[in-house]
């Protein structure tokens, strides 16, 4: 990923968020480490009225840009976990952000995540190195004066994180512009234990390239969270999601309807190894995250899944389709990929951390 470096000499804005089409603000891009390519090619082709992209010092979570445009835009991106507002202060230490000075500041912030949120707010959470110190229970205490929000200790509908400034000799106050993180989706009425991570489900499909007129499959669908992720970027030709389980496939219709995508996919409720879903391929784009053998599926038998996944997807697909492959099981999946290098090859690999967990999106190209 080719991102600028930091700016050696930013300096400190000493106005509250700048309104749309103004001069713009800095804002941080919080993300899944490993999905910074990904996110960067979002960012940059959803959002005209970005500045340049730079990482975070010390971070691998995390991109910054100056922005200008329409704040809501923030809050339908797909591939990052929440956008953040940065104010930065001049101050030796945070005492100094009580101050009518720069409390101010910080307010405004918070009547802007209200105003773009279509959600009620009315809880705040402070997220900081000794949150309940002296200075930090006298910023608690007139965020709730000033504000009317009640102050939580878990979750929270606006989210303050304080550290030591990376743009300015002082602190930075980062607000979090969602009221909760954008990977929960909206469209997620069922779940199924194991279900993959929306932001990743979403990188996925902007590694395919999607097109409007793709042929798309998700084979082993589970409850859909790939398929209703690749539907949301561009609308298909053809939609098909295969599953053994029935159960599964009745999750995925309720989060197809959730998602407002009822009636644009076909659900089959088959087997995988058998061939009747083939007559509704070849296909341009398949998907799948196979279980992985903890909250689902059984480790002992994934070498043998994943050889037959390879195997099906390699008689879907269509000449010049792509096959993206979200699994945990990494050796298994390089041993089965060196055993199908004639049928298979890799156009692209991204390793990604998640909560104690390090799967990979494995992007394969039909030979």
């Amino acid at each position: 990923m080719t991102v600028s470096t930091r700016p050696t000499h930013a300096r400190e804005r000493k106005r509250g968020p700048a309104p749309r089409g103004s001069a713009p603000s800095p804002v941080e891009f919080l993300f899944l480490p490993g999905l910074a390519p990904v996110v960067a090619e979002e960012l940059r082709s959803t959002l005209p009225q970005l500045g340049k992209l730079y990482e975070v010092d010390g971070r691998s979570d995390s991109l910054a840009a100056d922005y200008a445009g329409d704040w809501k835009r923030l809050l339908s991106l797909k591939t990052i976990v929440a956008p953040f507002l940065v104010l930065s202060f001049p101050v030796p230490r945070p005492r100094s952000l009580t101050s009518s000075e720069y409390f101010p500041r910080i307010l405004e912030a918070v009547e802007l995540v209200s105003r773009i949120n279509r959600e009620p707010i009315d809880t705040f959470r402070i997220d900081a190195a000794g949150s309940d110190s002296g200075t930090f229970r006298q910023l608690a205490g007139q965020l709730e004066d000033s504000t009317g929000l009640a102050e939580v200790t878990e979750g929270g509908h606006v989210l303050l994180r304080f550290r030591r400034s990376t743009r300015v000799e002082g602190w930075d106050v980062l607000v979090r512009l969602s009221v909760r993180p954008l990977t929960s989706r909206d469209w997620r009425v069922h779940n199924l234990p194991g279900a993959a991570n929306a932001s990743i489900a979403a990188a996925m499909s902007l590694m395919t390239s999607p097109r409007p007129g793709d042929r798309v499959l998700n084979l082993m669908c589970g409850s859909g969270t790939l398929l209703i992720e690749r539907l949301l970027m561009a609308p298909a030709k053809v939609a098909v999601g295969v599953d053994l389980n029935q159960e599964s496939l009745n999750y995925c219709a309720e989060n197809l309807e959730a998602a407002g995508l009822q009636g644009r996919v076909t659900l089959l409720h088959e087997d995988i190894a058998d061939n009747e879903w083939l007559q509704w391929g070849p296909f341009d784009v398949i998907i799948a995250d196979p279980p992985w053998g903890a909250l689902m599926g059984d480790h002992g038998s994934n070498e043998a899944l994943h050889m037959r996944l390879l195997d099906r997807a390699y008689a879907a697909a269509a000449p010049d389709s792509c096959f993206a492959v979200l699994t945990h099981e990494i050796r298994i999946m390089e041993r089965c990929l060196r055993r199908v290098a004639e049928r298979w090859s890799e156009s692209d690999v991204l390793r990604v951390f998640q909560k104690g967990h390090n799967p990979r999106i494995y992007l394969l190209a039909k030979r």
